[in-house]
């Protein structure tokens, strides 16, 4: 099986980071994690003292997940933050109420996708499972990897939100060749609950979806999980040691 780098989003440590935000990127560390997914920093730490809190632990800055406000009226500032830090992706994740709202989020998509690659940066949509409602009988996320350019917009799947959004995560990858860059990995747990699991904890078939991210060219790939039973950093180590079990990293 092939060897992926391994990535951690820190929205899973959200609530460690705001008491301790340098000490909870070092946990990452700890751990064995080689990338991170950053946001601005929180007031009193600069953009720099960051990038160089993250060189000194040998984690690579992956990508920014930003709000759809700041994408449409602060791009620059966003280009300017990836930049300092050394990141290559800015990721946005929205819903969708009309097939409207989602031809006018393929011409953003392309636009935006176009700067950003002036930049030689690169634009990903993430998706939950409210992509997975249907207009005209599709989804809303086939529009968008259908209607967008693949060169200028590319995915960041998310395997949990698929399989929530009645999918299985490794087939519907396969629509992705050279579009799913970053990919995040998250189990779910049996039962009607759809409990989020660490990786390797539930049910999701974690040989098939590595598979599949080997074929269509995936670059990292980055546990995050949205809620835990247990303590976060547990949650972290837990994932990262069963992917190691499974001969990923």
């Amino acid at each position: 099986m092939k060897k992926f780098p391994v990535g951690l989003q820190p929205y899973t440590l959200r609530e460690a980071m705001e008491k301790d935000y340098f000490g909870a990127i070092e946990k990452v560390a700890e751990v064995g994690y080689k990338g991170i997914e950053v946001g601005m920093p929180p007031a009193g730490i600069t953009v720099a003292q960051l990038k160089a809190k993250l060189d000194e632990l040998g984690l690579q800055a992956l990508s920014a997940h930003v709000g759809l406000d700041q994408l449409k009226n602060d791009l620059g500032t966003i280009i300017n933050f990836l930049k300092e830090v050394g990141a290559k992706y800015v990721v946005l994740s929205q819903g969708f109420e009309t097939k409207e709202a989602v031809l006018e989020a393929v011409e953003l998509y392309n636009k935006v996708g176009k700067e950003l690659k002036e930049h030689g940066l690169g634009f990903l949509h993430h998706n939950h499972d409210w992509e997975f409602v249907k207009f005209d009988g599709k989804y809303a996320l086939d529009m968008l990897i259908e209607e967008t350019d693949p060169d200028l917009v590319k995915f960041e799947i998310d395997t949990y939100w698929v399989k929530k959004g009645g999918e299985d995560p490794a087939e519907y990858m396969k629509k992705l060749n050279n579009r799913c860059p970053l990919l995040h990995i998250k189990d779910m747990e049996p039962g009607e609950e759809q409990f989020f699991a660490e990786v390797g904890e539930g049910i999701l078939n974690f040989e098939e979806i590595f598979k599949v991210a080997e074929e269509i060219g995936t670059e990292w790939i980055i546990v995050e999980q949205d809620l835990c039973r247990r303590d976060e950093f547990e949650c972290i180590k837990t994932s990262y040691e069963n992917l190691e079990k499974m001969g990923v990293i």
